[in-house]
């Protein structure tokens, strides 16, 4: 017998969100290291909010949002806002009952830019790294480190002179909104033009054999025992950016102890192999021996078998920036100025942390994880 074609609905249905969710979906462990982490910034919220007031969106369940974003690779704010409205998987992770009301998105990035203010996201960078080590995940001598361009939101006929005496390129024979520009000829730094559509983007390319962008810089510090980020930053993006960023980051682990930081060839310089060792590290280098001087690293540090391991090791770097510029929309921040972007970065350095954390916790294979 032929079923019908009809749907007819009850009029009272009793159900909980619990029940739409597999006991053995990815997210539930996800879920619980993320409500542990946020259990530790509660004397935070409260100093963040006001006592009484309007009550405004629970910050839990904002940075939860933030979350789902990440994980799911949710373009914007008004998209994140639609998709919440009839996912109940997102509903259950974020905190919703099915019948709550969504935020409008306006609402919702209006709250998140008060985390902004607060640096809630770095808290909570610093709280899931706090989770890390309780469960003695975290290497407190090997690390490594490495950078990633990452794209502005802004486009090269927004690079502009600076004191506005270049007018504005119309091009030749265009017409309407996008019209043709012509920069042959026209010498474009730095010091003398500036987007006007993101200031804070700086004009840099990789290597000599790629084009020029308007990009920041994304750096990341990792532990080599599980692969975790345990320091993450945003610069311009210049030539010194990285080095500069990397000593910086080693200024925030705990003193005492031998160390030992893999890099890549672009680290092999004099001045950052020098800052390495007034503190303490050990710079495990890639000799680059084309750079004009030779070498920084000697026999003296590549004869070592450690060295070769944090060679190896130190390209589990690869692993979050290409998890991030896929799944985090990294590769093309949507946010401008830096610090937004540096929000952006440091929250998907945190989701992948979370993601590796329960994947470890649980024995989860690699690929079954979002």
């Amino acid at each position: 017998m032929r079923g019908s074609d009809g749907m007819q609905e009850a009029l009272f249905t009793v159900a909980k969100l619990e029940d739409f969710v597999p006991g053995d979906h990815p997210l539930r462990a996800i879920r619980n290291l993320v409500n542990e982490a946020l259990a530790g910034l509660h004397g935070l919220f409260n100093s963040v909010y006001a006592d009484s007031g309007r009550a405004s969106v629970a910050p839990e369940k904002l940075l939860r949002a933030m979350l789902i974003q990440v994980l799911f690779s949710v373009r914007s704010e008004r998209q994140l806002m639609e998709q919440i409205r009839y996912n109940l998987l997102y509903r259950w992770f974020i905190g919703l009952a099915i019948d709550d009301a969504v935020w409008d998105h306006s609402v919702f990035s209006k709250n998140r830019d008060r985390l902004l203010e607060h640096a809630v996201v770095e808290q909570f960078f610093t709280e899931v790294m706090r989770l890390a080590d309780k469960r003695k995940l975290l290497s407190k001598e090997h690390f490594s480190v490495d950078g990633t361009l990452i794209q502005a939101w802004a486009s090269h006929k927004s690079f502009v002179t600076k004191d506005g005496s270049e007018p504005p390129d119309k091009g030749a024979g265009s017409g309407g909104r996008n019209n043709l520009a012509d920069w042959k000829g026209k010498p474009r730094s730095n010091d003398t033009h500036r987007s006007t559509t993101d200031p804070d983007a700086r004009l840099f390319r990789k290597g000599k054999s790629q084009a020029a962008i308007l990009a920041y810089q994304g750096h990341v510090l990792m532990e080599n025992r599980s692969g975790l980020v345990v320091s993450a930053v945003v610069t311009h993006a210049d030539g010194y950016g990285e080095r500069a960023a990397a000593l910086a980051m080693l200024d925030t682990l705990p003193r005492g102890g031998p160390k030992t930081l893999g890099a890549d060839k672009g680290y092999d310089m004099r001045d950052f192999v020098a800052g390495c060792r007034q503190r303490g590290v050990t710079p495990h280098v890639a000799s680059n021996l084309a750079h004009q001087g030779g070498s920084a690293i000697d026999g003296r540090t590549t004869r070592h078998e450690s060295y070769r391991v944090s060679q190896t090791m130190r390209k589990r770097i690869e692993e979050h920036f290409g998890w991030g510029k896929t799944i985090g929309h990294i590769r093309q921040t949507v946010y401008r100025g830096i610090r937004r972007v540096d929000q952006h970065f440091k929250l998907t350095m945190t989701a992948s942390n979370i993601v590796r954390m329960a994947r470890i916790l649980c024995g989860v294979p690699p690929g079954a994880m979002p």
